[in-house]
Formats: structure tokens, C-alpha cells, sequence
């Protein structure tokens, strides 16, 4: 069993010997109690921030509100694991969770944007995400999906497009989800040592270490082209998943003007 030179105090023994406290103890080897501590801590704010997203979808639902919440970030960078977090005690006929695949050869005929506004919230919906239009800025020119040519009209279109969202009553939240270099190796080790994710390894994440300098100098274009006033982006340091996850849903919570007397 690992220890720290801190302390344990009574408050701490409280929470270790809670149901969750014991599970984070439990869960990993060898056990490590101020991790578990740590742990019973972020379960604690995620929950008041829960009843708070909860709060918030009423709103929407009460106000035939529409919200639009885009995940961008690297491979392996903790994505869906917030959008989890984020819609695991919501009501879930009030809200779609988008993770496209490829287009479809009849895809590729269209609109660029087409198969994303297929997609956008009716009234009393909201809308998550995970990865958007943006693989257009990123995944794709750095993996050779698109032409520089088709890449050079979205990121001269994707700003009025995200004014006409905007403009049309639409909430648009933009979140990218930031990991290091190191982690994100770390986290494609543990997906191909553990048989339950293996399934989430792809080709393009295999080479995702190789190219990472080309993902950097497309991300930061990115950014200087379309954090605009209107539609900025957040850039959530995503190294430890549980900040990561405070930290996206605080910011959620503050873009979106919801009423926080609201009754559920």
C-alpha cells in the first residue's frame, strides 16, 4: 500500500471508507490512498456539477433552446470521456451525441458542411460533438484526406459559417481538448495493452505520433484563423482526465447564458 508523508486525517478516513472511496482504492494495485482521496474529491464536485448540466437542460427544453457543443483535440486526448461525463445524467431523449464516420462517396458530392447541418439540435436539443467540421482544418489535410485546395475554402467559409449558426438562435460552445506528446503515447500503450479498447486504435491514430508536428502547425493555424469574438475556442489542458472533465463542464456551464434558479 502507498502512502504519502501527509497525513490522514478523519475528514479523509470518511471519505475512504464511502462507497466510491472504497472502489478508487480497490480499483487499482497497489493501493494508493491519497489517489483514492483525490478521487472521492472530483466524484463529489462532478456531482454538483451534474445537477448544474441538469439545470441547464431544462432550460433548453423549457426555451426550445438549440446548443451546439464541438470536442476537437488530438487522438487519445480524453474526447469522449468528458462528453460521458457531461450527458451520463441528462435526459438522453433531449440530446444527441455525433460521431461521424468517413463520408460516403454521395457525402463527398456535397456541401462540405452538409453532413454537420444533417446533424444541428431542433428546438429543446443539445448537440455534442465529437470531432466536427474542424477535421477539415486538421485531421484531414495532415492525413492527405483532403486537397490543399478544398482545405484553403473551408477554412475561408467555416467563420460566416459559424456567424450564420450563431445568428440563426444557435448556441455554439468550441472546446479542444490539449495533451501532451508523452501522454498521449502513454494513453495509445494502455489502449493496445488493454483487450476492452483495442478496438479504438485506428490507422490514422497509429501515425499520430509520427505526424504530430504537422497537427501542431495545422492546430495553431486553426486557432489564429478562426478564435474569433463571436465563436472563441477553449483550450482544456487535458494531461489528467479528471481536471480535464471540471474544467470542460465549468466552461459550459459559464458559456451558456442558462437559468440557474431553474426549477428540475
Amino acid at each position: 500500500m502507498e502512502r504519502s508523508n501527509t497525513e490522514i486525517t478523519e475528514k479523509d478516513v470518511i471519505k475512504l471508507n464511502s462507497k466510491k472511496g472504497l472502489l478508487a482504492m480497490l480499483s487499482k494495485d497497489p493501493v494508493n490512498l491519497e489517489r483514492a482521496i483525490r478521487y472521492v474529491d472530483y466524484e463529489k464536485r462532478l456531482k454538483k456539477l451534474q445537477v448544474e448540466l441538469v439545470k441547464l437542460q431544462s432550460w433548453v427544453i423549457k426555451n426550445n433552446e438549440r446548443v451546439i457543443v464541438i470536442f476537437e483535440g488530438r487522438d487519445a486526448a480524453g474526447k469522449g470521456g468528458a462528453i460521458r461525463r457531461i450527458t451520463e445524467k441528462i435526459n438522453p431523449r433531449h440530446l444527441k451525441k455525433v460521431a461521424l464516420p468517413r463520408p460516403t462517396e454521395e457525402e463527398k458530392t456535397q456541401w462540405y458542411f452538409q453532413r454537420y447541418v444533417n446533424q444541428f439540435p431542433k428546438a429543446g436539443e443539445i448537440v455534442f460533438f465529437d470531432r466536427s467540421w474542424y477535421n477539415r482544418a486538421v485531421v484531414e489535410p495532415v492525413n492527405g484526406f483532403c486537397t490543399q485546395k478544398e482545405y484553403e475554402i473551408f477554412m475561408s467559409q467555416v467563420n460566416e459559417f459559424e456567424k450564420m449558426i450563431l445568428e440563426s438562435g444557435i448556441h455554439l460552445v468550441k472546446i479542444y481538448m490539449s495533451i501532451s506528446k508523452r501522454e498521449q503515447a502513454k494513453r495509445f500503450n494502455e489502449i493496445k495493452n488493454d483487450p476492452l479498447k483495442q478496438w479504438k486504435m485506428t490507422k490514422v491514430d497509429e501515425k499520430a505520433q509520427e505526424l504530430w508536428d504537422n497537427y501542431t502547425t495545422y492546430k495553431k493555424t486553426m486557432f489564429e484563423e478562426t478564435n474569433t469574438e463571436i465563436s472563441p475556442w477553449k483550450i482544456i489542458r487535458a494531461n489528467k482526465k479528471t481536471e480535464a472533465r471540471i474544467n470542460t463542464i465549468n466552461y459550459i456551464l459559464k458559456r451558456i447564458p442558462y437559468d440557474r434558479n431553474i426549477e428540475v
